[in-house]
């Protein structure tokens, strides 16, 4: 009986979703409102999806979120195409203060799981090899060297995520996000390239998730946070690459590729697409799928499945966030968003 009202007042506590008007944040405070979970959306953006507008940053707007909070997913965050239109001391305020004072007034509050949604941009440097060295097979023993201040910020976050458990008892979980954004690639060579629908499709080969299967690795995170303590995972499409296909890849990606899915040049073909020529890295999932149960719905296979029957290979849940850009104008060399 005692377990039953546990239960039913862990159903009933609310969910603080920092980043609420950004792509994922919005996605999750959509789902968990569709599962009958009561969400404060914390956000510097006014949205249907914020419930009070301030800045991560700010401790008397966090401390006034968090009342009645029992899990915290940490979305908000100032992304890599900021690099270009925000100083560098606007990323450590937004990335490394505003964790710090969310994870401290988390404590505080008792909130029971913390996520933080890092990024795999963490990695950095670490994920490009050498001319004429395989691919690199990307998990989460890789050490991160991080080659700009979005990294160098995200992975200071998770530090103090790590600090937070081991100090202040408060059990936290990182996610390692790769691409979920339906924006337009940042490099200028790739989208002169290849259209936009094509790079997404090939990126699901080894550095793209779905924001369906990324809404749900962070709800499972929240649930086993207290369990786990503290982990680091990988959150990307799992990819249909060994080890072996590494060398491979470096060398002609299409003819890998064309061995794992013998149908997919002519499905390619039909709409004028093609395989970048090599792939770089690979990002691998396997510890998020065997330690936060963690499974996939979307990859490579589903996307040509879609493709094959004319159906829109992104989720509903993908369709109903939409584009929401990062500059309010263009910003050297980055698209108009």
């Amino acid at each position: 009986m005692a377990s039953a009202k546990i239960e039913t007042e862990r159903q009933g506590a609310r969910t603080l979703v920092t980043g609420s008007a950004g792509h994922l944040g919005e996605a999750l405070v959509r789902v968990l409102r569709a599962r009958g979970r009561e969400v404060v959306g914390l956000d510097r953006i006014e949205s249907p999806f914020t419930s009070i507008i301030g800045s991560v940053a700010d401790r008397d707007c966090v401390r006034r979120a968090l009342d009645g909070v029992e899990t915290v997913l940490h979305t908000a965050t100032l992304h890599k195409p900021h690099v270009e239109s925000h100083s560098r001391e606007a990323f450590v305020e937004t990335n490394i203060s505003g964790t710090l004072a969310l994870l401290e007034e988390s404590a505080a509050a008792g909130v029971r799981s913390f996520v933080f949604t890092s990024t795999t941009s963490v990695f950095g440097h670490a994920l490009v090899p050498a001319g004429g060295v395989p691919a690199a097979w990307i998990t989460e023993d890789v050490e991160p060297v991080p080659k700009n201040i979005y990294g160098v910020t995200k992975k200071a976050a998770e530090e103090l995520c790590q600090l937070s458990r081991q100090d202040l008892g408060l059990p936290c979980i990182v996610l390692r996000t790769s691409r979920f954004f339906p924006e337009e690639d940042d490099r200028a060579q790739v989208r002169d390239l290849f259209a936009d629908a094509n790079v997404k499709a090939n990126e699901y080969l080894y550095r793209r998730v779905e924001i369906e299967d990324a809404v749900e690795a962070h709800l499972l995170a929240a649930e086993r946070a207290p369990t786990i303590g503290f982990g680091r995972y990988i959150i990307s499409a799992t990819t249909p690459f060994t080890p072996d296909d590494l060398s491979g890849l470096r060398e002609d990606a299409p003819r890998v590729v064309a061995r794992r899915f013998p149908g997919y040049a002519a499905e390619y073909a039909r709409r004028d697409w093609t395989m970048f020529p090599e792939i770089e890295r690979v990002y691998v999932n396997a510890k998020a799928r065997a330690e936060l149960g963690w499974q996939p719905r979307y990859d490579f296979a589903h996307v040509l499945d879609r493709l094959a029957a004319g159906d829109e290979p992104r989720s509903e849940l993908a369709r109903a966030v939409g584009a929401k850009g990062y500059h309010p104008e263009s910003a050297r060399g980055y698209p108009f968003l």
